[in-house]
C-alpha cells in the first residue's frame, strides 16, 4: 500500500512539474521551424555593372582591350534552391586596339542571356547564355568604319544579397561578334572578347 501511495505522489508532482512548463493559455505550440531557404531571388530587378573587356579581332592582329561599363535588368523565379530567369544589358565601352596601320574599338554591345543557378541563402552561384550584339569600328588614317554584328555570349557568376533588395554580383562573360566584311581592311572582321565585371542591383 505504501508503494502503491508513493508511486501516485511521485506522479503527481511529475504532472505538476509539466504544468508551470506549459504556457499560460494551457496548451504548447512547437516554435516555428525558420524558412528553409531565407532569402528570395524571385522577381524583376534592375542594376548597373562596370568591368573590364579584352578580345581579338578575326583576321587582324589588333586585340582591344578598356573598361566597360552599363545597365542591366532582368526577372528571377525560383523554386526551392533553383533559380531561373532572363537577363538583358547594355554597355558602353572604351576597349581599343592598334596594330599599324589599324585600329579597332568596341564602343557598344549588349546582351540577351537566360540565367539558371543554385541559392545557398543570399548566395546564387549561376551560369548564362545567350545573344549578343555590339559595334566594332575599324580605322585607318582619317576613314572609319562601323559595322554592328549579331553573336552569342555564354558565361557565369556569383551573386550575394546584402538585405531583400540589394545584391552585389561578379560575373565573366565571353562575347562573341559575328563577322562582317569591311572596305578598309579588304576581309571579313569579328571580335571575341571576354568580360569580368562587377554589379550592383535593387530587387523590387
Amino acid at each position: 500500500m505504501r508503494s502503491i501511495l508513493g508511486a501516485v505522489l511521485l506522479l503527481a508532482a511529475t504532472g505538476a512539474a509539466l504544468a508551470a512548463d506549459l504556457p499560460a493559455g494551457g496548451y504548447y505550440a512547437a516554435p516555428t521551424p525558420a524558412p528553409l531557404y531565407g532569402f528570395s531571388w524571385y522577381g524583376p530587378y534592375v542594376g548597373g555593372t562596370i568591368g573590364y573587356q579584352w578580345g581579338s579581332v578575326d583576321n587582324n592582329p589588333t586585340k582591344p582591350s578598356g573598361i566597360a561599363g552599363g545597365l542591366e535588368a532582368g526577372y528571377n523565379w525560383q523554386r526551392g534552391q533553383f533559380v531561373f530567369g532572363a537577363e538583358t544589358d547594355i554597355q558602353l565601352s572604351g576597349a581599343e586596339g592598334t596594330f599599324a596601320p589599324w585600329q579597332f574599338s568596341s564602343p557598344w554591345y549588349g546582351t540577351l542571356r537566360g540565367r539558371a543557378g543554385v541559392a545557398i541563402g543570399n548566395v546564387l552561384v549561376y551560369g548564362t547564355g545567350g545573344l549578343a550584339y555590339g559595334d566594332l569600328r575599324a580605322v585607318t588614317a582619317a576613314l572609319s568604319e562601323d559595322r554592328t554584328s549579331v553573336g552569342w555570349t555564354v558565361g557565369a557568376g556569383v551573386e550575394v544579397g546584402f538585405t531583400p533588395h540589394w545584391s552585389g554580383k561578379a560575373e565573366w562573360l565571353y562575347v562573341d561578334l559575328a563577322d562582317r566584311n569591311y572596305s578598309l581592311t579588304g576581309t571579313e572582321n569579328g571580335l571575341a572578347a571576354y568580360l569580368l565585371r562587377m554589379g550592383v542591383n535593387y530587387r523590387f
